[in-house]
């Protein structure tokens, strides 16, 4: 039995005449009625009682056409969910996300219009280090990544989101805090004790403040490691030292801390959207374009990177 078998069941059960069924099947009358015929030998059911003056549904052709037409009405089914699933608009994400990616506007802003537009896609999110985005999208565990800027293997393609300072996250009793509201430079912490990501957490900003450090003269003595952000800010409230993070983090507002700007020539850090440069998902794709604000979510001004 095959698919076209039933459509011309049911064209027939509709029309009740060979004929206009024939006719609105775009086929002639006697291949139609071979057919209907094949299929009721195959059946051992005769599904139409047919006179000369017209043709009626037998009580086994009335019972057919039920199933009959949830059989196409499912394969129709079958073949929107394949094409939908082909356009990314069914199925399952995977994002994986470094800490301070949710903390810009545009992040969330994207993740909830991706929600509005495609509510059949599940997004399952991940938080991680930039390395470990890197590594995932590698072993093809999540489809879409955001990072700090990371060296990629040539099988990653980045596109820069968004630039933003970094701030200097500081004591709120330590004499640098006071008078600096304009911002630091990267020389004044010098002597300082720092809290920091752990060089084996992945950060991408671990090599970055090693430059910064290096430019302004100094080596970093680092105090305290802590693999959160929020662990590492509340260190510093607890007076363990000092650190540096995105500008993003200031919406953090935890007492006894306050974030300077600092001042030194390439203090800024990017973040990044990552797929595999191979086969990147319709959802993915769609993403993505919600994220580089093509879809007038504002989001906009955003330049490649590699």
């Amino acid at each position: 039995m095959e698919l076209r078998h039933l459509r011309y069941f049911i064209a027939v059960a509709q029309e009740l005449h060979f004929g206009r069924a024939a006719q609105h099947l775009g086929i002639s009358q006697p291949p139609l009625s071979q057919q209907i015929q094949a299929l009721e030998q195959e059946l051992g059911a005769r599904l139409f009682e047919r006179t000369n003056r017209r043709v009626e549904l037998s009580e086994a052709g009335r019972l057919f056409l039920e199933e009959a037409r949830l059989v196409l009405a499912q394969v129709d089914k079958a073949a929107d969910v394949a094409r939908r699933a082909q356009l990314g608009e069914l199925g399952e994400m995977k994002i994986g996300f470094t800490s301070s990616a949710p903390f810009n506007f545009s992040i969330p802003k994207a993740i909830y219009a991706f929600r509005q537009r495609f509510p059949a896609v599940h997004l399952n999110l991940s938080e991680m280090s930039s390395q470990a985005v890197a590594d995932a999208l590698l072993d093809e565990s999540i489809e879409v990544g955001l990072m700090r800027p990371l060296a990629l293997p040539d099988s990653l393609v980045a596109t820069e989101l968004f630039r933003e300072p970094l701030v200097a996250v500081i004591n709120a009793a330590h004499p640098l805090a006071e008078g600096s509201e304009r911002g630091v430079h990267m020389a004044a912490l010098a002597d300082e004790p720092f809290v920091f990501f752990p060089r084996s957490y992945g950060s991408g900003l671990y090599a970055q403040l090693l430059s910064l450090a290096r430019q302004a003269g100094f080596s970093p003595h680092f105090a305290q490691e802590a693999s959160e952000a929020m662990t590492i800010i509340g260190l510093v409230s607890a007076g363990l030292g000092v650190s540096v993070l995105p500008a993003s983090f200031q919406r953090m507002r935890i007492d006894g801390v306050v974030y300077r700007t600092l001042l030194d020539d390439g203090a800024d850090t990017a973040v990044w959207l990552v797929q595999r440069r191979e086969s990147p998902s319709a959802m993915a794709d769609a993403f993505a374009a919600l994220l580089r604000g093509e879809h007038g979510l504002g989001i906009g001004g955003l330049d490649g990177a590699s």
